[in-house]
């Protein structure tokens, strides 16, 4: 079982890493305000995947169908129908993108990035439907394969263009080459049908997630927007960079905990004692496996990102290190909400990761209000990190509601993973203010918290225990 978990956590960070190595070698080769420009195409695919996004990969997963032929094919022709679509949209609404972001020369790119959701439309959906057997190489190499080859397409790219150009094709190439490898793993044959009633029934298990994608474009994105329209390119470019480096590892996490414990969770019986114990002990180590991810990535940033920032982006990107800490803990509390998405999501309750998000998108208009205001980007952090933290607590809330999971075994985890994040903020104020002794001795009770947290997930250490 852990070779398992360990083949799909190095494989989702394997293909993560190289598409951050990807932008940080990128980030190295153009201008600061080229780079701008060039973290807007991300903010452009995602526009039109909010408006389509209906979750047919985790419902070929989590259906009880999902081994059937006929349903898998259903699933890719409707995943080519939305895809073409999706491209249309982009085509059509590149112009106003552009506009809205201030760079009116980067139209023709926009719609150049169409080409991108019609090549992801057809990726073959076998190498998700393996995952019910837990077999995790097709899957993994469809992820970092394209990874790869879009990182060598760089340097040509690079000597021909030299500008924001550079990662316009280099996506192309990765979504290209998606589709092609998953293809090539794959067992069954390709086949497409367009079937009313499977689309009626992904539509009913994938609204909220389209709804939840519509909020996570906002999660991820409107910050950016604000950024980039208010505070320019340059800024735009810092402030992306550091939630790159802070969002890829919150992306593997979160995506191999959902691989490994979305097909476990979703087979368990719970109408009887066994089964209802069985999911119970699961649904904390998911939980647990969560707020573990996100401490990890809050204690590497306080240790690793001033280096990490001084060595793999140079002298131009100096302005982003007081603000690494604080990204961090934001996407930790980003983490922390993928325990109860993914136990809710195993029961068929998809709409859940929607509620959740809607606080975190109501923060928005408060920050652009602040920026508005002469507030500069630590404000807008800073309003993400409460926005997170109230999502956070609904979706357990919820959660506990909806799939009837018992609250208490969660409160000695969750307050000292919070009373954590509390002190590694205050300890990043201190050194802001030039008060390093203090800083140091907070330092020091930030990995106190740290392994107090750890000690009190039980339910995971008894699982890691007995395997």
């Amino acid at each position: 079982m852990f070779r398992s978990a360990l083949l799909i956590l190095s494989g989702n960070a394997a293909a993560s890493l190289l598409l951050l190595a990807r932008n940080l070698i990128i980030a190295r080769m153009i201008p600061v305000a080229d780079y701008g420009v060039a973290s807007t195409f991300a903010i452009a695919m995602a526009v039109v995947e909010m408006a389509s996004a209906l979750g047919l990969q985790q419902q070929i997963v989590q259906a009880k169908n999902g081994e059937d032929s006929h349903f898998q094919a259903a699933l890719q022709g409707f995943q080519v129908l939305r895809g073409v679509i999706s491209g249309v949209v982009l085509f059509v609404s590149a112009g106003l993108i552009a506009d809205f972001l201030n760079v009116p020369q980067a139209a023709w790119a926009y719609r150049v990035m169409a080409l991108v959701p019609v090549l992801n439309a057809f990726t073959h959906f076998d190498v998700h439907r393996l995952n019910r057997s837990m077999v995790f190489w097709p899957v993994i190499l469809t992820g970092a394969v394209p990874a790869l080859l879009s990182v060598l397409a760089i340097w040509p790219l690079a000597a021909w263009y030299g500008d924001y150009k550079v990662m316009l094709y280099a996506i192309v190439v990765q979504a290209l080459m998606t589709a092609v490898i998953s293809h090539l793993v794959s067992r069954r044959p390709y086949r497409l049908v367009l079937d009313r009633a499977v689309m009626t029934q992904s539509l009913r298990f994938g609204w909220p997630l389209l709804l939840n994608g519509i909020l996570l474009f906002g999660v991820f994105n409107g910050d950016k927007l604000i950024v980039g329209r208010e505070l320019g390119m340059e800024t735009l470019a810092i402030f992306s960079m550091g939630f790159t480096l802070t969002l890829t590892p919150t992306l593997v996490m979160a995506k191999s905990a959902q691989n490994f414990f979305l097909p476990q969770l979703s087979v368990i019986d719970r109408s009887t004692p066994e089964g209802e114990a069985r999911f119970m002990h699961l649904a904390m180590v998911t939980y647990e496996v969560h707020f573990a991810f996100g401490l990890f990535l809050v204690v590497g940033t306080m240790l690793l990102g001033d280096s990490l920032v001084r060595i793999l982006l140079g002298e131009k990107y100096l302005s982003l290190i007081p603000l690494m800490t604080w990204l961090s803990i934001m996407q930790a509390i980003r983490v922390f909400k993928g325990g109860p998405s993914c136990v809710a999501l195993a029961e068929g309750k998809s709409e859940n990761a929607m509620v959740s998000n809607l606080v975190r998108v109501g923060s928005l208009p408060l920050a652009w209000w602040v920026v508005a205001q002469g507030g500069g980007v630590l404000a807008v952090i800073w309003i993400a990190i409460a926005g997170e933290t109230i999502g956070f607590f609904m979706a357990v809330a919820l959660a506990g509601w909806r799939v009837s999971l018992p609250l208490k075994p969660l409160t000695l985890p969750v307050g000292m993973s919070f009373i954590m994040l509390a002190l590694a903020g205050v300890q990043t104020i201190l050194i802001h203010n030039n008060q390093f002794g203090s800083a140091y001795i907070v330092a020091a009770s930030v990995f106190v918290a740290f392994a107090a947290s750890i000690f009190f997930m039980s339910d995971l250490k008894s699982y890691v225990a007995r395997r």
